[in-house]
């Protein structure tokens, strides 16, 4: 029997897996997260932007993969997640959901098109549905995206809230600043909170906010928090890829956790190539057909 996603299976060796490390015959559901949330069980979430990265991740027990729109930084060159469009996250999402077999595959809205209006945000996120294969949306914003969720929801497309700071603001924030410092705004961020659970979204994104805050949201919201940058406490913790395998130059944001090199493992491959190829010692007689 397979094993199911709230009962992590036991390996050959009998060293324990990661939550949802089982094999199962059936992609991950909302309904999967919410009883984790029930039992207290924890779980991570890595963004994925293709079929091959995807899979990789798929296959060592990620449980919810996100289609994110810092695809725009890490993998189309712009400076923001701003210029990233619908048809881009359409491509990219349906690549991620080709690689994969069990892990829910969350699509973000880029931005613009769901601001608009409750209708917009139903169109698009459809689109995401429809034509890429994915099991979930996510777009940003609290109080005012709790009426284009109640719509999402209605239609029977799940939504990930993402409150705190939201990267498509970037410009109405100057920056990347922490949020939810000072009561009124800790208060504002609760009621965010509050509302896209109110409006139906099956979890919540806590991005940069104080730890104890993002503890106390966590304990009054029925449904999961997924951390970034905002502690332990939270349900859940989310990474982008590129920043947690170490492929990202230069400096990454203080919550990251680098658990490889990648960049430095890729470039040193790079170079061995480029030297062999100089040197005529590649390709040698075993890469050559006769």
């Amino acid at each position: 029997m397979n094993a199911s996603p709230l009962s992590p299976a036991q390996p050959q060796d009998g060293t324990p897996t990661v939550l949802y490390g089982g094999v199962t015959n059936r992609r991950v559901t909302v309904r999967d997260l919410a009883k984790a949330k029930q039992h207290g069980e924890r779980w991570a979430m890595l963004t994925a932007y293709d079929a091959l990265t995807a899979g990789v991740f798929d296959e060592a027990g990620i449980p919810v993969l996100l289609v994110g729109d810092s695809a725009g930084n890490c993998h189309l060159g712009y400076e923001t997640t701003v210029p990233v469009t619908m048809d881009q996250m359409v491509m990219l999402s349906a690549a991620v959901v080709r690689g994969t077999k069990r892990a829910l595959v969350v699509a973000d809205l880029p931005f613009g098109s769901y601001q608009e209006s409750p209708a917009q945000a139903l169109h698009n996120a459809a689109r995401l549905l429809k034509e890429a294969g994915v099991g979930a949306v996510k777009l940003e914003g609290g109080e005012r995206s709790a009426r284009a969720i109640e719509l999402l929801v209605e239609a029977g497309i799940p939504v990930m809230a993402h409150v705190g700071l939201t990267p498509q603001s970037v410009h109405a924030f100057g920056g990347y600043p922490v949020q939810g410092r000072g009561d009124e705004a800790a208060h504002q961020l609760l009621r965010d909170a509050k509302a896209v659970q109110q409006a139906g979204a099956f979890a919540v994104v806590l991005e940069a906010v104080p730890a104890e805050l993002a503890g106390q949201v966590t304990e009054q919201l029925a449904i999961p928090t997924v951390g970034i940058g905002a502690g332990a406490a939270c349900d859940a913790q989310v990474l982008v890829w590129t920043d947690f395998a170490g492929m990202t130059a230069g400096r990454v944001p203080k919550f990251v956790k680098q658990y490889a090199n990648l960049r430095a493992v890729l470039g040193d491959a790079a170079r061995e190539f480029a030297a062999e190829v100089g040197a005529g010692t590649f390709p040698a007689p075993e890469h050559t057909f006769k």
